[in-house]
């Protein structure tokens, strides 16, 4: 009985990494940011977006779990080496534009809990980030590491839940579609962040590395269910905090720190620092997880081999790092125009990877036993379109508005 639930346990790892990623401190941001203004209306789109982070991880797993090959050795096999080269470098300047969020994120919690700078914080735990890739076998380090940090984030923020008293009915009434006046753009953030293609991409290369280390393991349990199901839950309960605590003082937010400010007059020092250690895990888990995609697939998408243990790939990674954190010292907030360059860029890259996944799964003579269902496929369809909607009303933000 202890091994099979330890089994399971294990099965579950690649999902779990894929939510851990994904949840990042710009999510923490955005979805305060809804609460804050909306109160708890907008919950329905936290489900919305993980039906179709559902079925993209899916049909990300059934790649890996279909190939011996990766998805982007694939893709140039199928399509040729210019388009998977293509791939991985838009992949890695995405990573690497968002990297510095990521590591202000750090630099914030731990400089909000103990009334410091938040420089040395953003040098030390990326510096921690790049130690990580010395490790012997660094996808099972990555994967327990992203384990405890999901554990840690579920504590954190459920338990902030509970200190707030959140309206029950309320909650239940936010599950019901609605868009309220001038909540259109945070819905296009929120949906764009959470249906994350990249990291449903890179979900057929967890999968892959969690066979090498265990080769015959039963993968059904790794396909995301639970851990994009974890995803959806942290971002609920992080707008129903939002939603009891801002929504009523009207406290807008403009960083991911603003909810713990506002939760230590109302209920104490220590659930403000129950919040930060939420925001840090959130940072720290996205530092290392945004870099690991960017470095392997930058080299896999020049040929070198995405396996994580390879010299390359960690020096890829290690760049990841080390060009977030220096934007992250150097300026308060990342600049504008890097933001705006890792949007152009994501806007014609993400259909693409969408597009790129959806006919490989599509192919039996590829994918066998693991193409996709009827199912999947009308799923995968409908996610595509909302990409496309999605790039579409980016584009139009960017360049014609």
């Amino acid at each position: 009985m202890k091994n099979s639930v330890k089994k399971w346990l294990v099965s579950l790892g690649p999902g779990i990494v894929t939510a851990a990623i994904v949840f990042g401190p710009s999510k923490i941001t955005i979805t305060s940011k809804m609460g804050a203004m909306y109160g708890y209306s907008l919950l329905w789109v936290v489900v919305v977006a993980i039906f179709f982070m559902i079925v993209f991880t899916s049909i990300g797993s059934r790649i890996g779990m279909a190939t011996d090959d990766s998805i982007l050795t694939t893709i140039r096999k199928e399509y040729g080496k210019w388009v998977a080269g293509l791939m991985g470098v838009g992949i890695f300047l995405v990573t690497t534009s968002f990297q510095a969020g990521n590591s202000i994120g750090i630099g914030i919690s731990l400089s909000e809990a103990t009334g410091t700078r938040p420089a040395p914080w953003i040098i030390l735990f990326n510096l921690i980030s790049i130690a990580l890739l010395f490790f012997r076998n660094f996808y099972q380090t990555l994967e327990r590491l992203m384990i405890a940090i999901v554990a840690l984030m579920l504590f954190a923020f459920l338990t902030t839940m509970f200190l707030v008293k959140p309206d029950i009915s309320g909650i239940f009434t936010g599950f019901t579609p609605s868009f309220p006046h001038g909540s259109t753009g945070l819905v296009i953030a929120f949906s764009a962040s959470c249906f994350s293609i990249v990291g449903a991409f890179y979900q057929a290369y967890l999968m892959q590395a969690r066979q090498r280390i265990n080769p015959g393991s039963v993968l059904e349990n790794s396909k995301g269910f639970i851990g994009m199901i974890i995803l959806g839950v942290m971002s609920a309960v992080v707008m129903i905090c939002a939603a009891a605590v801002l929504n009523k003082q009207g406290i807008p937010v403009n960083k991911a720190s603003d909810m713990a400010l506002a939760l230590e007059p109302l209920f104490g020092h220590n659930a403000s620092l129950l919040f930060l250690v939420g925001l840090f895990g959130a940072s720290f888990s996205s530092l290392v997880g945004n870099a690991t995609i960017g470095g392997s697939l930058l080299s896999d998408g020049f040929g070198y081999g995405s396996q994580l243990d390879s010299k390359v790939v960690k020096g890829f990674i290690a760049l990841v790092m080390v060009i977030g954190s220096v934007v992250a010292v150097g300026y308060e907030k990342p600049p504008l125009e890097l933001i705006i360059f890792a949007q152009s860029i994501t806007i014609f890259l993400v259909p693409f990877i969408g597009i790129a996944m959806y006919t490989l799964s599509n192919k039996r003579s590829l994918m066998g036993e693991h193409v996709n269902t009827p199912f999947a496929r009308y799923a995968g369809f409908a996610g595509l379109l909302v990409l496309a909607l999605l790039a579409i009303y980016n584009f139009y933000e960017l360049f014609l508005k």
